[in-house]
């Protein structure tokens, strides 16, 4: 599988950020001034958008990210997308696609008890 230079700059200032306290708290201070420090060029983001930091290496928390929903309206379906409903092909999607790494062992969330009766 081959990674996008978007992919290796992310794990560069990722790597960056474990091996080096200073840089990683100026990427949470500020991280488009470090970043674009760290690069060498200007970043370009979306008008309107920022980019945030958190550092989530506190091994003693489970981090959820929450991304923004998709407006089903504003989606129009691709030629092949069009072609599969109209030729009856069934699929299930998810969106957002959901990808969850849980930390080893498993958090319990609800107290062991009885196991549930059923009807």
């Amino acid at each position: 599988m081959e990674f996008s230079q978007e992919q290796k700059m992310y794990a560069e200032i990722v790597q960056k950020a474990w091996e080096d306290a200073e840089f990683k708290k100026e990427l949470i201070a500020n991280p488009v001034a470090t970043i674009e420090k760290f690069i060498g060029k200007e970043l370009n983001l979306p008008e309107g958008k920022t980019l945030v930091v958190r550092d989530q290496t506190d091994e003693s928390a489970v981090y959820i990210n929450i991304p923004a929903a998709k407006q089903l309206e504003d989606v129009e379906l691709s030629a092949d997308q069009l072609e599969s409903v109209a030729g009856g092909l069934q699929t299930i999607a998810i969106w957002p696609p959901i990808s969850v790494v849980p930390k080893w062992p498993p958090i319990i969330c609800f107290p062991p008890g009885p196991e549930p009766e059923l009807l």
